[in-house]
């Protein structure tokens, strides 16, 4: 795989995490524990750990089930943002390292991802609410699944 291919990927999984924060950072370190990316011997090998794997992995189906209530602020405001930034920068940082890049440049294409990720997925998913007139949580459901299939293709690439 070529440089310019794993740095679209890292800003690809940036994406997922904009659309879900901990969905990107959860299949990532799934892909690093079932060695489907290299993350050994680098400062991200962590990842690859199984407590990794199942705080990431739980975090994930916790804020799967919370994006479903009405109560949970956007993810456009500062909270929500901040952490698909990080995420998306973990994440993105892990897809460059394990294609042999740079890890700043991954990190900060990641970031860029979730940032583009976060406004691109409220403005489709409300926009689908408003225009299919069916109920958020059907949308909401489609994107989780989206996410899921998504990052998962994304970190299957390597």
């Amino acid at each position: 795989m070529n440089a310019s291919q794993v740095l679209l990927l890292a800003f690809l999984i940036g994406i997922v995490a904009g659309l879900r924060s901990l969905t990107a950072p959860a299949v990532v370190a799934w892909a690093a524990h079932q060695n489907w990316i290299n993350l050994h011997n680098t400062p991200l090998s962590f990842l690859s750990s199984t407590a990794a794997v199942v705080i990431f992995t739980l975090l994930a189906v916790v804020e799967l089930v919370a994006d479903q209530l009405p109560s949970t602020p956007s993810r456009t405001k500062p909270p929500g943002l901040i952490a698909r930034i990080i995420f998306g920068g973990l994440s993105g940082a892990a897809v460059a390292l394990s294609g042999a890049q740079s890890v700043a440049f991954g990190a900060v294409l990641g970031a860029a991802g979730g940032i583009a990720g976060a406004f691109a997925g409220y403005q489709v998913r409300t926009r689908l609410v408003k225009a299919l007139k069916v109920p958020d949580f059907v949308i909401a459901f489609l994107e989780d699944a989206v996410t899921i299939g998504g990052g998962v293709f994304i970190v299957s690439r390597f």
